[in-house]
């Protein structure tokens, strides 16, 4: 009776399930975690606790300290980003949570590729959007008839993830293009997450929307790249008058964001995770060629995250076995409208995901 009528479509996260159950095992083999399982580096901690001894621990601007949007408007410059200014958000969820709130109103349509983070689907709903699926299976591209027959008049914009969680794959350039031809064509606005943009393997970059068309918002953050998960920090770049009406927006819902966390951020743009990632490298290999003789895999190319194809096609059978094997991972049914697929997670030791491969053969 008291709860609003915009939470009738919510549902509690499939994701968290799986975590809370696994807290409550004893000792299981947890590739379910979308989370680094490295430290944040300690010079960046270092850095964080010598601006809370500093006395850095007051409320900031809303849009954030002037030193960390410079330095994040420098770094995409750098990579070819297209924007017109920078604000710093609560992450990426926070920063997306804002552009939905500033942009999407009951009845715009949104377009999701599929397979898609939770979030996206949930997001659009709270605002009385209507999410709009694009198929990319089985080799997750987007393909331009795909979306082109899901477009409407009441489309407004478009949410692309690369790398993507929970697939593992990077759009190329060329999907990439086509989708920015249909948004010019189309007016369309585009949302680029790019939260996993570190974690890129066997290229040196990834391409994003951002860097081929001016009316995108670019999101990024420290979670993932810099392992700063608890720290909540993200940033959004895209046109000044949006940007302009998500600070407006960050007044009157998070105030201002974590203090410290956004002069630690100011060093981590400076510091090389090259090592690590190049450790993922050899945990993705790992995983893949643990699991391709055995299940219809595509091998990730950025991210830590893999997707196969479970024998049978039924995903959350499959997580319930896994589970009473003391593994978890998480059906694919929670990051799309099919339950064909699972998803793994690779971050995780190199023994955790041995012990995972073996359960995963044995049961498949």
């Amino acid at each position: 009776m008291w709860i609003s009528d915009r939470l009738k479509n919510i549902k509690p996260s499939g994701v968290r399930r799986i975590f809370d159950l696994a807290r409550q095992m004893k000792d299981p083999i947890n590739l379910s975690i979308g989370e680094p399982d490295f430290d944040i580096p300690e010079p960046l901690k270092e850095e964080g606790i010598e601006w809370i001894r500093r006395g850095f621990n007051k409320y900031t601007p809303t849009q954030g300290i002037p030193e960390l949007r410079e330095k994040i408007a420098e770094h995409l410059r750098k990579k070819g980003v297209l924007f017109e200014e920078v604000m710093v958000t609560a992450g990426v969820t926070g920063g997306l949570l804002l552009a939905s709130l500033a942009l999407i109103n009951p009845g715009d349509e949104v377009l999701i590729p599929d397979p898609f983070f939770v979030m996206y689907e949930y997001q659009v709903l709270l605002m009385g959007g209507t999410p709009v699926f694009i198929d990319t299976y089985p080799d997750f591209r987007l393909r331009e008839e795909e979306i082109r027959k899901r477009i409407t008049e009441k489309t407004k914009l478009m949410i692309i993830n690369s790398p993507n969680n929970p697939t593992g794959a990077i759009y190329p350039l060329e999907d990439l293009k086509r989708v920015v031809e249909i948004a010019r064509e189309r007016n369309l606005l585009l949302f680029s997450d790019d939260i996993y943009d570190n974690f890129v393997y066997d290229h040196l970059t990834c391409p994003t929307v951002g860097q081929l068309y001016e009316k995108t918002l670019t999101f990024g953050g420290f979670s993932k790249g810099w392992a700063m998960t608890g720290w909540r920090l993200g940033y959004v770049a895209g046109p000044r008058e949006i940007i302009q009406q998500m600070i407006t927006l960050q007044q009157y819902t998070f105030s201002s964001v974590n203090s410290f966390a956004q002069k630690a951020a100011i060093k981590a743009l400076d510091f090389n995770v090259d090592s690590y990632i190049q450790g993922y490298q050899r945990k993705r290999d790992l995983i893949y060629e643990g699991l391709r003789e055995k299940f219809n895999v595509q091998k990730p190319q950025g991210a830590f995250y893999i997707f196969p194809e479970v024998p049978g096609g039924d995903g959350e059978a499959f997580v319930e076995k896994a589970i009473q094997n003391n593994l978890f991972i998480v059906p694919g049914s929670v990051f799309s409208k099919r339950n064909t697929h699972v998803r793994i997670s690779f971050a995780a030791s190199e023994e955790t995901l041995l012990r995972g491969i073996e359960v995963l053969n044995r049961i498949g």
